[in-house]
């Protein structure tokens, strides 16, 4: 069976040269873009390689980031821009695969199996093209799986073809600190490093009951990604929703479980609504929350039913909440989001107490009702108790729409 050839393709410093294209300028001066000081997001989301050069890091705070280079230029986000630039760049993609898989806004897998070219010459072609037609830089990997393309796009900044093959994957990912492996993340590299795992190349190594008695069923994954033993397909783009998420940062600091609720509630209605807009219900919540360190935990649950109900939303999502925030910090921002996704016209299991089945029902239509208030007259035309007493109810209503797509 022949080799099979994936690509990632990583736009470089994507929103900071999205703002180049159409500010020249900015090209000549240490710049970044920022989110909102007064609104407590100002943070680095992007810069350019001067900046870059000073040690400004994305994340980081602006404040941070000004300390280490006085002359940073900060420019507001413009998403519209980044979406539309985006949307070519899939174009693009397409010129040479149908099967173009989104990671992120930035972000994508190819699979270019049975292209005519070497590896290299596929990745450097992807590269000019996308470089020629819209004035952007992309570094590639070109691999045999989409784990091992996707550290390889990171290996060449910017504007850089890595190729990893079967002949030199040891040498050239093996000796990478094992965060840099796909879906390790902080939490997972300190309990590797636990047991002494520091590299992906020690992961390899590592005896399999030792790591799934150390991850479960994640630890069997993360061998695989190591050993090069990824089989995942590149999946075709499509228009189906796989998840509903919303998140917000605080204005200031939460100090208590009951400026949390009044968030996550107003932010479980909005997904609630949304879920209903595109005729789903959904088995499992997410719950992500950011302390004031900036370090952020996302952990999950399933319910017993489908829903799209915004209590049991929100009640999962607190429910996360208690179990899993320790307080160790303030917290800085949450967010929520729904997943395992089905149709409402699919079946589904009918409960056995008509009371319930009627509860829930009124529940829903009270609940449509709210929607279409709120779509005449704006989202503050509703509010929940929790979140009309709290002070965040504005920043509650100003919440980010993410939909995850497949």
């Amino acid at each position: 069976m022949a080799e099979r050839m994936i690509l990632h393709v990583d736009l470089n410093n994507f929103y900071a040269s999205v703002e180049c294209l159409s500010r020249p300028e900015l090209k000549e001066v240490p710049m970044a873009v920022t989110g909102s000081v007064e609104e407590r997001h100002g943070i680095i989301l992007a810069k350019n390689e001067l900046a870059k050069a000073c040690g400004v890091r994305t994340a980081e705070t602006v404040w941070q980031a000004k300390r280490k280079c006085p002359g940073l230029l900060c420019v507001p986000p413009h998403h519209e821009k980044y979406a539309y630039y985006s949307s070519l760049t899939r174009e693009i993609y397409r010129q040479f695969s149908d099967r173009v898989e989104a990671f992120s806004l930035d972000e994508a897998w190819l699979d270019l199996s049975g292209f005519a070219g070497t590896p290299e010459e596929t990745g450097d072609l992807v590269r000019e093209t996308v470089k020629q037609q819209l004035g952007l830089t992309v570094s590639v990997g070109v691999s045999f799986n989409k784990v091992f393309a996707k550290l390889g796009s990171d290996m060449k900044k910017p504007d850089g073809t890595t190729v990893i093959g079967r002949e030199n994957y040891r040498e050239k990912v093996w000796p990478l600190p094992v965060q840099e492996l796909l879906y390790v993340g902080q939490v997972t590299r300190k309990r590797l490093n636990e047991i002494g795992i520091f590299t992906i190349g020690q992961l390899a190594a590592a005896q399999d009951a030792v790591i799934e008695r150390q991850l479960g069923k994640c630890g069997v994954m993360l061998l695989a990604y190591a050993r090069g033993e990824d089989r995942s397909e590149v999946e075709a783009e499509g228009e189906t929703v796989k998840s509903v998420g919303n998140s917000a940062t605080a204005p200031r600091d939460l100090n208590s479980e009951e400026e949390v609720q009044a968030m996550l509630y107003a932010l479980s209605e909005s997904v609630a609504a949304r879920l209903r807009r595109h005729g789903l219900l959904g088995s499992t919540v997410c719950l992500s929350v950011r302390d004031t360190a900036f370090r952020t935990i996302s952990r999950q649950a399933q319910l017993s039913r489908p829903t799209r109900l915004s209590q049991e939303i929100a009640q999962s999502a607190m429910q996360l909440f208690r179990r899993h925030y320790r307080w160790n910090l303030p917290v800085r921002a949450v967010g929520v989001s729904v997943s395992s996704l089905t149709s409402e016209t699919e079946d589904c299991q009918i409960d056995c107490f008509a009371e319930e089945q009627e509860r829930r029902a009124a529940q829903e239509k009270l609940e449509s009702a709210i929607d279409r208030l709120r779509e005449r007259y704006g989202k503050g035309a509703v509010l929940r108790g929790c979140v009309m007493k709290s002070d965040l109810a504005g920043q509650c209503l100003e919440d980010t729409e993410k939909e995850g797509k497949e």
